[in-house]
């Protein structure tokens, strides 16, 4: 009986300068092929992944994914991670060949910022000072000025981006609207562990009982989840019941420092009374900082029906 041949791994073009990108997408461009970017801080693991098959799959036989590998400074604030953020290119290389992309894109910071830090940036606005913005002001500023610039350097027709950082997602989107930018924003859903952890670079910092605190995030979330469907009493709306529930959750947590539960719409404003919503969640675990999201259907926010009379309760 023979042995069945394992598929072979293509490696990457590794492209470290403009000039290397321009040429490893030259033919691309010639053949009039399709471009698909995955931006990412590196340290790969199978959240990013799936944004790399997502965008293989979705790629015809003339296109290419473009897979960025960049530590933006411009994002981190003083005394945030930026030395001990994990870098990996290794293995971050293997993932990229494995998942099918074509170019990974590896500047220095010196390549994506010559003459130092910009002096024009982009404002992200009001959505930017909400949750992760009243903690990190400067932080999206950083991240829509990068991705703006990784939009200007391999000019992607279509860009994936993890639903995990759903504010940054969001954010994005509204650049390329309000911009008119010509790029086709994906998001693809969140990738968990089996207990239900979303994958993050940063899960690597957290000890044992650090990572078993963490699950109470996912927890909460998925308590808010099912909290929509279930009756409302007592006076209290919809979101409140959501809020409530997942708070619950939160509070029996131990070593778990929140920094914010919110409910909003999907565009990140006020929580509707009914229909799609977002639950979003970060804490500190340890000296770690996690952040979490999951949709959320809400239902009709009045009292079950009358289980008598099949119609509402009506007026006390």
């Amino acid at each position: 009986m023979s042995e069945v041949a394992a598929p072979v791994v293509r490696r990457p073009v590794v492209a470290s300068t403009r000039a290397e990108l321009a040429e490893a997408l030259s033919t691309v461009r010639a053949r009039g092929g399709r471009v698909g970017l995955v931006p990412t801080m590196g340290a790969l693991h199978e959240g990013h992944a799936s944004l790399i098959r997502t965008a293989r799959v979705a790629a015809g036989h003339d296109d290419a994914v473009v897979v960025s590998v960049f530590v933006n400074p411009m994002q981190f604030a003083p005394g945030e991670d930026l030395d001990r953020y994990p870098r990996t290119f290794d293995a971050d290389l293997e993932v990229c060949a494995r998942e099918g992309a074509d170019v990974v894109f590896a500047p220095s910071v010196e390549e994506v910022y010559p003459g130092g830090m910009p002096q024009v940036t982009l404002e992200p606005g009001p959505l930017a000072r909400l949750l992760e913005g009243t903690t990190r002001p400067t932080h999206f500023r950083g991240v829509l000025t990068v991705v703006a610039k990784l939009f200007g350097l391999v000019g992607p027709d279509r860009a994936y981006l993890g639903e995990k950082d759903y504010q940054q997602l969001v954010l994005i989107r509204r650049m390329v609207s309000d911009l008119c930018m010509p790029v086709d924003v994906v998001g693809v859903p969140t990738v968990r562990e089996d207990d239900g952890l979303a994958l993050s670079s940063r899960n690597r910092y957290l000890v044992d009982q650090e990572r078993h605190a963490a699950l109470a995030l996912s927890r909460a979330l998925m308590a808010g989840v099912e909290a929509a469907a279930e009756p409302v009493r007592g006076g209290r709306t919809r979101a409140e019941h959501v809020l409530g529930a997942a708070r619950a959750v939160l509070r029996d947590a131990h070593g778990v420092d929140l920094d914010y539960l919110e409910l909003t719409d999907p565009d990140l404003g006020p929580a509707p009374d009914r229909g799609a919503a977002r639950l979003l969640v970060a804490a500190r675990v340890g000296a770690t900082r996690l952040i979490d999201n999951v949709a959320v259907t809400l239902g009709d926010p009045d009292p079950d029906p009358d289980p008598d009379t099949g119609t509402g309760t009506g007026g006390h």
